[in-house]
This record gives C-alpha cells, structure tokens and sequence, in this order.
C-alpha cells in the first residue's frame, strides 16, 4: 500500500451493517509512501495506522 499527503484512507466496516470510516492522511512515516500513516478523522482526532486488509486508499487525481 503507498498513499501520499491529503489523500483519504477508507476504513472498510468489519460487521454487517457498520458504517465505513474515511481519515485524511496527515504524515506518511514509511518509505515511499508505505505506512504507517498518521491519519485525522473527521472529528478532529488523529492517530497513528498500519493499514489491513480492510482500508482502502482514495488516491489523489
């Protein structure tokens, strides 16, 4: 997985029925854009992510 600054990670629902969740990417700290990604969500809170299989890059245009 790589991803760049600004681009969105989708966050896939583990149960039938949950909601998706979308972060910003803020940092890419891996090399050549591989993970970890420090990630804001739209409430303001950030965290530190290892992707699994369940997230999604939203590349850039």
């Amino acid at each position: 997985m790589q991803a760049q600054i600004g681009e969105r990670l989708l966050i896939h629902g583990k149960k039938v029925g949950t909601a998706d969740l979308v972060a910003e990417i803020v940092e890419v700290k891996g090399k050549n854009g591989g993970p970890p990604y420090l990630v804001r969500y739209p409430d303001g809170h950030e965290t530190l992510m290892y992707p699994g299989p369940d997230c999604v890059v939203e590349h850039a245009e």
